[in-house]
């Protein structure tokens, strides 16, 4: 399997829940609001023998009108309607945002990547048009309710005999983690529940996490099973360290 990390780059948020581009060479953290806090954004498409999978599909960011994920996409040869699954591990919108484009003119929405089978817990969808949470954009979740690209999927379970998942509930309520098996190769993506390296190796309860202690001893357990099993972690928010083989 191949992994290609699409990075979007460093972004500040504060309590309004916008995300502001960040330049480390150029801006200073101390500029921003108060309480401020820097968070990287990178999906990752991973290129099987039968598909190319994208896990979550970014914050939406665009550059000069075109979404930065496509921009991502095409610098390593691959068009958005290449893409056959999105994986979504949950629908904050740092990492659904990517999911839908709006069309100029008619300003009617349409999938990024309109060839692919969207796999996103129905519990997860339902909780975020719910209004529950500042932390989800609600505009197109009706959209995607309804759409016959999508899966709604639950708890736990296998997608074409190698792509298995489970609801692992650490970081939001109905967070899901996927692992991908071939060739003898493991390659594991926790979402916001293993979003950094040294989040896997230092003991934590997360103040933004549903449920912080979980997702301590949840990164702890994948940690230890993933060097025994030897699994190739992907993080989300860790440009410097995207990925890392146990």
């Amino acid at each position: 399997m191949k992994i290609l990390p699409l990075s979007e780059g460093t972004f500040t948020i504060d309590q309004s829940k916008v995300f502001i581009p960040f330049d480390p060479q150029k801006d200073q953290l101390q500029e921003r609001s108060r309480g401020s806090l820097l968070v990287e954004i990178q999906p990752f498409l991973v290129v099987t023998e039968k598909d190319l999978i994208l896990f979550d599909s970014g914050l939406g960011y665009t550059n000069n009108g075109v979404m930065q994920i496509i921009e991502n996409l095409a610098s390593h040869g691959f068009a958005s309607t290449d893409v056959t699954k999105v994986l979504m591990s949950h629908l904050h919108r740092d990492h659904a945002g990517g999911l839908i484009i709006q069309d100029t003119f008619s300003k009617s929405p349409f999938l990024t990547f309109p060839n692919a089978q969207h796999y996103i817990n129905f519990r997860e969808l339902e909780y975020a048009q719910s209004g529950k949470s500042t932390s989800y954009d609600q505009q197109y979740f009706s959209y995607l309710s309804h759409h016959e690209k999508v899966i709604l999927i639950d708890e736990k379970g296998c997608i074409d005999d190698y792509i298995t998942y489970e609801i692992s509930s650490g970081h939001s309520v109905f967070h899901q983690v996927f692992w991908l098996r071939e060739n003898d190769e493991i390659i594991f993506f926790g979402g916001d529940e293993a979003p950094q390296l040294q989040q896997m190796k230092t003991r934590f309860v997360a103040k933004y996490d549903a449920d912080g202690k979980k997702a301590m001893e949840l990164r702890k357990h994948w940690w230890e099973l993933g060097e025994k099993e030897r699994w190739t972690f992907l993080f989300y928010h860790d440009i410097k360290t995207p990925t890392i083989k146990l």
